[in-house]
């Protein structure tokens, strides 16, 4: 048993929550990037989009984020290729995330009146200019709030990357309890630090929604 103190506690889980920070941070923007290729290429009507993207949405969305992180680790494996916890870890959190960005932005596209699209089309824009000019402006602010709010569930999230040896927030809390034996303050901390990172984004993602609803 090592005697740790409520700050060594504190401080060695501090350390360990800046690679939560960056994990949800390059599942975030790699989500987003292959979310958005996914939204403009099901928008586009390319042949085999829609049912190519709303089956990765199906697949990434209709199964357990613990079972896509185990594949990403293992399954890889089996074929020879080692990957490391982190890159494993980002790989699933990307995917994962992707996914749910995709159908948060469709939905916020769709929202944009079809007399946007009909307007764009009158004055002969291409598909590019009509999402740049026209489409993209207004579904942003509607698409802004739900994306900051989701980022709370990708930090949320991170904690299941512990269980391939990724050692982030969640992990740490586990190695300073196996060593320390004191489970309660541990978890403890480990809980307010989660607290501290997503409540703000929620208060934010709030303020967001009440600051565009009457701007709308």
């Amino acid at each position: 048993m090592v005697d740790f103190s409520l700050w060594d506690i504190f401080r060695n889980l501090l350390m360990a929550a800046r690679w939560t920070v960056l994990l949800s941070l390059v599942a975030f923007v790699g989500g987003g990037l292959v979310a958005m290729a996914l939204l403009l290429a099901r928008l586009a009507k390319l042949r085999g989009a829609q049912a190519g993207v709303s089956a990765y949405v199906q697949l990434f969305q209709g199964t357990p984020l613990l079972m896509q992180l185990f594949l990403a680790y293992f399954g890889l494996a089996l074929f020879g290729v080692n990957v490391p916890a982190w890159l494993a870890a980002a790989l699933a959190l990307t995917l994962y995330t992707s996914a749910f960005l995709t159908e948060i932005w469709r939905g916020c596209v769709n929202a944009v009146p079809k007399g946007q699209w009909e307007a764009a089309a009158s004055l002969a824009m291409s598909f590019g200019e009509t999402m740049r000019h026209v489409i993209g402006p207004q579904a942003l602010r509607i698409a802004l709030p739900p994306t900051v709010g989701f980022l709370v569930q990708v930090i949320k999230g991170t904690a299941l990357a512990s269980v391939i040896g990724f050692i982030e927030l969640t992990k740490a809390g586990t190695m300073i309890t196996n060593a320390t034996f004191r489970p309660f303050t541990v978890y403890a901390c480990v809980a307010l630090m989660y607290f501290l990172l997503c409540w703000p984004i929620s208060a934010w993602s709030r303020r967001l929604e009440r600051t565009l609803r009457r701007g709308h």
